[in-house]
């Protein structure tokens, strides 16, 4: 990572007056930002500013920080979030090179995935998407990685720095960066970006946060972090009805098994899975593509 702060900030292509208030913190003191290093004091105070959340000067180990449930850090290692207090964990950053996400590139089961199935690879092997709740970015990575032109939208602003960061850093790998090219971070919402263009997508991908109560310990850190943080997408059902209208042939929908359908509606089928499904709705047919 470039050490220059400026390096922190994100490209764009399409504009956005502001981002949406949505998905208050809990707290007014849940969340701050804060260097790692004496290096990104400046960085992180201007993160802090564009995301308008408290700096918070880290003086200690994490484990003995108090004052704010998380921190966002910043540092070499680009931007993470991180518990405080007592048994905290270890930061989560977006990292598109190593652990599961780069085992699932290699060993994923390629277009045979419930994934790809969804979203119509098994009929056309290259489509655009628009993935309109992009979170870490993970699902829009295997998209792109099997050939999508992937545009991610995430509304949420401090998870949208996540997720700009890990693609800055995953643009500095050579090994992928032929998958990179097809994933871009544009500014603003799906309803936004509905409301100043008028160029539809082939599919759009929707994965709103579910309400969820169990405290399972295998529950992914990372998303017990946002659960606590963001709540879930209390408007998923408005988003169906804006993917809908922005999507050419169909909008994949991914769900937790027992969720009932987004705003009531019933897909045109659907791929189920061990823990989720994907609910497809069918506008037309993908053969249509090669038909013009």
């Amino acid at each position: 990572m470039n050490r220059d702060s400026e390096s922190i900030t994100d490209s764009t292509q399409i504009p956005s007056k502001s981002f949406p208030k949505i998905h208050p913190l809990k707290s007014k003191n849940t969340l701050a930002v804060s260097a790692r290093d004496i290096d990104y004091i400046l960085a992180a105070k201007n993160m802090a500013s564009k995301l308008r959340l408290p700096y918070h000067a880290l003086t200690q180990d994490l484990k003995y920080t108090d004052g704010y449930d998380y921190l966002l850090l910043i540092s070499g290692e680009g931007v993470g979030i991180a518990k405080t207090g007592k048994k905290a964990p270890a930061p989560v950053y977006v990292d598109f090179t190593s652990g599961a996400v780069a085992h699932r590139r290699k060993y994923g089961g390629g277009k045979g995935q419930d994934i790809a199935k969804a979203i119509g690879l098994n009929k056309q092997g290259r489509l655009s998407v628009f993935d309109a709740t992009a979170g870490l970015g993970r699902d829009a990575f295997v998209l792109a990685t099997l050939g999508c032109q992937v545009t991610l939208f995430e509304r949420v602003p401090f998870v949208r720095a996540l997720l700009a960061s890990g693609l800055e850093q995953a643009r500095e790998h050579k090994e992928i960066a032929d998958i990179m090219v097809n994933m871009q971070l544009v500014d603003g919402t799906l309803g936004s970006y509905q409301q100043e263009s008028d160029v539809k997508a082939d599919v759009v991908y929707l994965d709103p946060m579910f309400p969820h109560t169990e405290k399972s310990a295998a529950a992914k850190k990372e998303m017990t972090f946002f659960r606590e943080l963001i709540g879930h997408d209390a408007d998923a059902d408005d988003l169906l009805d804006t993917a809908l209208d922005v999507a050419k042939y169909r909008v994949v929908v991914k769900r937790p098994k027992d969720a009932p359908y987004l705003n009531n509606k019933k897909p045109t089928y659907q791929i189920n899975g061990k823990s989720g499904r994907f609910d497809v709705y069918v506008l037309q047919s993908l053969d249509k593509i090669n038909n013009g």
